[in-house]
């Protein structure tokens, strides 16, 4: 549910638009990191705390009746007459998915809230990739869920790209569904990043419910335009008639300074109510203005809240 009319940013229509190489580059030195320990179906290229048989070594451990004498280490044999077993740090897989709300809610601001999200979709989606991570993304509204699944490698980076400039924001949100859809694929542990304003009329209670028992490290980042955050600063005065972008529902308004307090303090409360949700449950709540730079969003903020590293 937007909360005053449509942007008029012009949708990006180059993949280099989304992107550009100068960011490209500095997301190569970073990776997607998980807060919780996760073992992937595949031998990936992840270092996890998970001990296991792999390529780096990690400490010793008393061999039991068993285990593999490939992995005795026969030089402290020799000197201790006892037997010890080499222990690595196991590589892992670890899976990344992107989910965009594309409703028409999203079709708003300056900068855009859609545009915003495709381009913050293509870094994280872009990070994932040049580290050899499972990459899936989709988008959700009212038609149900656009899919685009298991990408792997730098060379899926453009198939990526143009998947998201051909995403159009439309409809509702159907939030609830589309989270369920995606709980019950069981595409493996991983960590999932919710990007949407989150103001939808069904509630987001059941359908963050669904991904806070599938074994998620899920990150929901409430992206909202300046102009939702601090109306007051963007000219809104007067008598108003408002129109509700999803389902054409109107409200006819007299903008005050009062109502302009009111609605902060609203606005503020939801806010609250869902990070609140979301730490109870394990999740990352975020809210982000879209005309925060996305270089030092990705580079500073989101490694702070430990998504990046």
């Amino acid at each position: 549910m937007a909360v005053f009319g449509q942007t008029t940013q012009p949708p990006p229509k180059r993949v280099d638009e989304l992107i550009d190489s100068a960011l490209m580059a500095k997301l190569e030195q970073v990776d997607i990191m998980s807060r919780k320990i996760f073992a992937g179906k595949l031998q990936g290229e992840r270092r996890s705390k998970r001990r296991g048989i792999s390529v780096e070594f990690a400490d010793y451990r008393h061999y039991t009746h068993g285990d593999d004498l490939r992995f005795v280490d026969w030089n402290i044999y020799a000197r201790l007459d006892k037997l010890f077993l080499k222990v690595f740090l196991e590589e892992e897989d670890l899976s990344l998915i992107v989910a965009i709300d594309s409703s028409a809610s999203m079709n708003w601001g300056n900068p855009s809230k859609f545009v915003f999200c495709q381009r913050l979709a293509m870094a994280l989606g872009y990070i994932g990739l040049t580290n050899h991570n499972r990459v899936s993304l989709y988008a959700f509204d009212s038609e149900g869920l656009q899919p685009l699944p298991s990408l792997r490698g730098r060379r899926r980076t453009r198939d990526m790209g143009e998947w998201l400039l051909n995403l159009e924001p439309a409809g509702s949100s159907a939030f609830t569904d589309s989270m369920r859809s995606i709980a019950l694929s069981r595409q493996g542990k991983g960590v999932m990043v919710i990007l949407s304003d989150f103001m939808y009329k069904e509630g987001y209670e059941r359908g963050l419910r669904y991904l806070a028992g599938s074994g998620y490290d899920t990150f929901c980042m409430q992206v909202l335009s300046p102009e939702e955050i601090d109306p007051s600063k963007h000219g809104l005065a007067g008598d108003l008639r408002l129109t509700d972008i999803e389902d054409e529902d109107t409200a006819e308004v007299t903008v005050s300074a009062a109502l302009l307090k009111r609605y902060k303090e609203n606005l503020n409360g939801y806010c609250g109510q869902l990070r609140e949700f979301c730490v109870r449950r394990g999740m990352m709540h975020l809210t982000i203005d879209t005309g925060t730079d996305l270089t030092a969003l990705l580079m500073d903020y989101l490694r702070k809240r430990g998504l990046v590293k």
